[in-house]
């Protein structure tokens, strides 16, 4: 629950209440992390609280998107890329599409630049956005959300050219992970990022989980890595390894090895079920599931230290 700090009100919250506030029955979610700093602890709650009927938007479907697919709650897929990052396949999500077994997937794919311009549209509030990358693919025949509009400006021969475009997206929640934020929901993060503040922009509502709560201070200090405002955060949840088996640079690594257990794990539609009721419904919570995995895992997954160089923002002097 929100209180008032010295300098405003605190965003911050438990994982529980972030999903069950945040997130309803039908609602469209946007799912954002490349690679890196992937919120795989939300999508666990999301499946611990039976939510259902969502429409998932995730550029890179992965692991967390077989999981939801699994375990009921995602009705239809946007993405522009499904896979186990290198590491095998994802059964569930070839099962659903491919086969329609247990039962069918409604999956609308994008390429991945072509999903940066909707979320670039969704969060400029425009009704479209532009792009050549592609032109002379047979997308438009399988996604007729690619459409055609005619430029207002001529080119150097007099000509208006054709152009496709595609729609926004408007997410009803955007949910992504991050290194650290303040108690006011000002996030930090660095290593490999991707188009999580466009996500958020474009979003009603944001579910920030972060590694770390931070004094208002460290924020101040170093603004360049700020890369959502408060004002555009609705919660901030502190999850510690909340991304994993995903990395957060600085903090862990990327559990290789669960990756490839992933690929035979999904392979069979029985055994998963059975590992989504191990290892989420029975855990109850990401502390219980970071138990669950033991200490001895976790300590493999340990990175040292890499420090920044300092930086000096310099200030003029009082005189």
């Amino acid at each position: 629950m929100d209180t008032e700090t010295s300098t405003g009100t605190s965003k911050v919250t438990s994982l529980e209440a972030a999903i069950a506030q945040n997130v309803h029955d039908g609602d469209v979610v946007s799912i954002e992390g490349f690679t890196h700093a992937i919120p795989v602890a939300a999508g666990h709650e999301i499946i611990r609280q039976r939510i259902s009927g969502l429409t998932l938007v995730r550029m890179t479907a992965d692991i967390v998107a077989d999981q939801l697919v699994a375990a009921g709650c995602i009705s239809k897929l946007v993405s522009s890329f499904i896979g186990n990052s290198s590491a095998g396949s994802l059964g569930e999500l070839r099962r659903r599409i491919e086969r329609a077994d247990p039962d069918p997937l409604e999956f609308v794919e994008y390429t991945h630049h072509s999903m940066v311009c909707r979320y670039l549209a969704g969060a400029q509030r425009l009704p479209f956005y532009p792009l050549r990358s592609i032109t002379g693919s047979d997308l438009p025949s399988i996604n007729p959300d690619y459409r055609q509009v005619t430029s207002p400006f001529a080119d150097a021969d007099g000509r208006y050219e054709k152009i496709y475009v595609v729609p926004p997206i408007n997410p009803d929640v955007t949910i992504i992970h991050a290194q650290r934020a303040d108690r006011l929901g000002n996030i930090q993060m660095w290593g490999l990022t991707g188009i999580q503040a466009e996500a958020a922009f474009a979003a009603d509502r944001v579910i920030v989980t972060v590694e770390e709560i931070v004094d208002e201070s460290i924020v101040r200090k170093d603004p360049n890595r700020t890369i959502l405002p408060s004002h555009a955060v609705d919660a901030v949840v502190p999850v510690p390894m909340g991304s994993h088996p995903s990395f957060a640079q600085g903090y862990y690594d990327r559990d290789n090895a669960f990756y490839r257990e992933w690929a035979q794990i999904s392979a069979d539609h029985t055994r998963l079920i059975d590992w989504l009721a191990e290892w989420v419904l029975e855990t109850g919570t990401h502390e219980n599931y970071l138990k669950k995995l033991g200490q001895e895992r976790l300590d493999t997954l340990s990175v040292g230290p890499a420090e920044s160089t300092p930086i000096n923002y310099g200030r003029r002097m009082p005189r």
